[in-house]
């Protein structure tokens, strides 16, 4: 399954605020589950039946009220893609 960018313009994708964010692969999704621990959350994200797990400090866990059923942008930045086969 090929999910769609958020975003498909040329340039640095722009988030909600207007503000852009250089991350180029953000992905729309709702918040299917959310693990709170003592310094970290495990977020998934439903992205069109794929599930995307992050962990973020319970801070901002907290600091974003994340709810399960929440519409939210997952941006993923990162240095390497591994592909096993």
């Amino acid at each position: 399954m090929r999910s769609q960018p958020a975003d498909k313009r040329a340039g640095a994708p722009e988030v909600e605020s207007g503000r852009r964010l250089s991350a180029r692969n953000q992905f729309s999704g709702r918040v299917s589950e959310v693990k709170h621990g003592t310094v970290m959350a495990e977020v998934t994200v439903d992205v069109q039946g794929l599930d995307i797990v992050a962990a973020i400090t319970a801070a901002s866990a907290r600091n974003l009220s994340l709810q399960v059923d929440d519409s939210v942008l997952v941006a993923i930045k990162a240095t390497e893609v591994m592909i096993l086969k």
